[in-house]
C-alpha cells in the first residue's frame, strides 16, 4: 500500500464545507494545524462541528486565524469551557503565511475552510482552500455540466 494512500485513510473526518466547492473555485489547498482547548478537542471527538460560515484570516502580524467556526461547548468541562464561535490560531511555516497573505491582499483570493479532521496521530487540523469567488453565471454553468454529465451517464448505463 502506497504511504500517501495509508495516509489518506487514517483522516477521521470531524466537519466538511460543501458548499465552498459550489460557491468557490479552489485553486491550492493547504493543510494547516489549529490551536485548541482540551474541552474544544473533547467537542471535535462528538463529531458536532461547524465550519459552513467560517473563514480564515490574517491578523497583525501573528499569523493566520480561523473566524466563525462553530465547535459546541462540551458539557462535562464545567467551568473550563470554551466560547464556541471564538477566534482560533491556525499553524503554519512563516514563509507559508506569507504567500497565502500575499495572495489574498493582492490576488483578490479568499482562504476558505474545506475540511476539519483528526490525522493518523491525533492531532486537529484544518484543511483550507484558497480560493476565488464564483460569479453567478459560473454556478449555473457548473450546474449544466454535472446535470448533462448525470444524463450522460444514465443513457450509458441504459444502452449497455
Amino acid at each position: 500500500m502506497a504511504p500517501n494512500k495509508k495516509r489518506e485513510e487514517a483522516k477521521r473526518f470531524i466537519a466538511e464545507n460543501r458548499k465552498a466547492r459550489h460557491n468557490y473555485t479552489i485553486q491550492d489547498r493547504i493543510e494547516a494545524g489549529i490551536i485548541l482547548k482540551g474541552s474544544e478537542v473533547k467537542a471535535l471527538r462528538l463529531g458536532q462541528s461547524n465550519i459552513a460560515d467560517s473563514y480564515a484570516g490574517a491578523n497583525q502580524g501573528d499569523g493566520l486565524w480561523l473566524y466563525n467556526a462553530y465547535i459546541p461547548e462540551y458539557k462535562q468541562a464545567n467551568r473550563e469551557n470554551h466560547e464556541p464561535r471564538r477566534p482560533r490560531q491556525l499553524l503554519l511555516h512563516r514563509r507559508e503565511i506569507a504567500r497565502l497573505h500575499q495572495e489574498v491582499t493582492r490576488g483578490g483570493m479568499t482562504l476558505v475552510p474545506l475540511s476539519m479532521y483528526f490525522n493518523d496521530r491525533g492531532m486537529a487540523k484544518v484543511e483550507l482552500g484558497l480560493a476565488k469567488g464564483k460569479k453567478l453565471h459560473d454556478k449555473r454553468e457548473a450546474e449544466k455540466e454535472r446535470d448533462w454529465n448525470r444524463e450522460k451517464a444514465r443513457v450509458l448505463k441504459n444502452q449497455g
